[in-house]
């Protein structure tokens, strides 16, 4: 059956169901598990880029923007980071082998690219139910890791809400 399997993390709620569910999975197939964050614009969370002005002009303010900008982009990796040390001890704890990496990139093309150098049996990844313009703007990593996963995929499905109000409010919420 499954003996590796790969498990796509970021920090949306639907992340610990698709952690659960990953454990439940491995426990029941003695599977080991690689923990995967992907640092990406994509992500909730992310920090807003900074646009330098020309230094030129401003160069005090020039410094200090892009100061501010590091130190956001260093805690949001920090804390990426935290929480698969957290999600690898609770595998632990349940009696799963596991272990974890944190990669900068298009959430896409990475997992599939892990999953094939490590050689996974398994993806799994969630889908957070985006429809319509909200999965336009969004994109859909659950559906790129499908076409082009190197092994089977499991996806966890999160709350789908296709009212046009929601769609509106998660294209507005990426602006």
């Amino acid at each position: 059956m499954f003996q590796r399997i790969l498990v796509a993390l970021d920090s949306s709620d639907l992340s610990k169901n698709v952690f659960d569910q990953a454990i439940v999975l491995a426990k029941s197939t003695q599977a080991r598990l690689m923990l995967l964050h992907v640092l990406s614009p994509l992500e909730d969370g992310y920090p807003t880029p900074i646009y330098p002005i020309p230094d030129a002009i401003y160069p005090v303010q020039h410094e200090e923007l892009l100061r501010q900008s590091a130190q956001e982009y260093a805690a949001f990796e920090r804390e990426g980071l935290e929480r698969l040390r957290s999600d690898q001890q609770a595998a632990s704890q349940a009696g799963v082998a596991a272990e974890f990496t944190q990669n900068t990139g298009s959430p896409g093309p990475t997992i599939c690219h892990l999953a094939t150098t490590w050689e996974a049996d398994l993806i799994i990844v969630g889908r957070r139910g985006h429809a319509g313009l909200a999965e336009l703007f969004l994109g859909s990593v659950s559906n790129h890791v499908m076409h082009h996963a190197p092994c089977s995929v499991l996806v966890v499905q999160g709350v789908v809400d296709e009212s046009p109000q929601a769609q509106l409010e998660a294209a507005a919420a990426t602006s």
